[in-house]
């Protein structure tokens, strides 16, 4: 502990460049904290201080000290608060940020029974898809779906995100059954714009990857409406599992071209890389990493449609 308390004195005299300022800060007399880093400098076996009449500035190996003396400290607040965080009840308001549809399909239940275990925490959620700043404009954590660009923030996999290409029952007795992407192109697909390269869906065929040009009487930057639309019988869509999985279980939309739909990407929370990781933060990520999981509910009216070797695997 000495050696804590002369290292506490040494940064407070570098920060106040006093010796009384620095005793004063420490409720302690100056001869003490003048006492603290004659010590240090003996125990170092190095000045850290020039001193004059009219200031104090540091040495080379001053300068060293204090920036080594600086983490130490900083990383022994940051151990005593993280483990005065794990006794913290979560409490306070958490601001969210996610897409629209996954937001009211997925999270807003999922809020509700989180709500019931931490009435403590209140819930300020933003849906909408665009990709917000998360510092800039205050936001505690984001959900995010599909790669990830921004590697300033930490990012938590929270479930897979599978693709289907699915249509009616209706539209496929009239239309028939694709046998491969390329027979989309004799069918109405509809185009979510919403992404980079609206009209080139993606297939693996054969092991590489292959960018299909499909066309259709409807586009639109709401994957909801195009479900809709698909489910009355107007044509295809390719769509995440959590937007489709629904009316899949329904009948309402069947899945084709299973050996060919790409591999999943994901749904992650990400959040800004704070010294303290809140509470508040931790506990409702655990939550949606427990409650949606690796095989989240959404897909199994999917996996039950199809042959077992398209199955989820672990």
């Amino acid at each position: 502990m000495d050696r804590l308390d002369d290292m506490l004195a040494f940064i407070k005299v570098v920060d106040t460049r006093s010796f009384t300022a620095a005793a004063d800060r420490l409720n302690l007399s100056k001869s003490v904290v003048s006492r603290r880093i004659g010590e240090l400098e003996n125990r170092l076996g190095a000045r850290l201080l020039n001193r004059t009449t009219r200031k104090l500035s540091l040495t080379e190996v001053g300068q060293a000290y204090y920036e080594r003396c600086t983490r130490i400290l900083a990383d022994l607040e940051e151990a005593e608060q993280a483990v005065a965080d794990l006794h913290a009840a979560p409490r306070g308001r958490l601001r969210l940020n996610a897409p629209v549809s996954f937001g009211i399909l997925h999270l807003a239940p999922a809020v509700a029974e989180f709500l019931e275990r931490y009435p403590a925490i209140e819930i300020d959620m933003d849906l909408n898809d665009r990709t917000v700043d998360l510092v800039d404009e205050g936001y505690d954590l984001a959900v995010r779906i599909g790669r990830l660009r921004d590697s300033s923030l930490i990012a938590r996999r929270l479930a897979p995100a599978r693709m289907a290409c699915c249509a009616s029952p209706t539209y496929l007795e009239k239309h028939g059954v694709p046998q491969t992407p390329e027979d989309l192109n004799n069918h109405n697909c509809l185009i979510y714009t919403n992404v980079p390269t609206p009209e080139l869906w993606p297939f693996v065929v054969e092991g590489e990857a292959r960018s299909i040009r499909v066309s259709g009487p409807i586009r639109s930057n709401n994957g909801d409406l195009l479900r809709e639309a698909a489910s009355a019988g107007v044509g295809f869509i390719m769509s995440p599992t959590f937007l489709c999985g629904q009316a899949l279980a329904r009948g309402e939309l069947v899945s084709v071209l299973h050996r060919y739909v790409p591999s999943e990407v994901s749904v992650n929370a990400v959040y800004p890389q704070n010294r303290h990781l809140s509470p508040k933060v931790r506990v409702f990520v655990d939550f949606l990493v427990q409650r949606f999981g690796p095989r989240p509910y959404w897909d199994c009216a999917l996996f039950d449609a199809l042959p077992q070797e398209y199955g989820p695997q672990d």
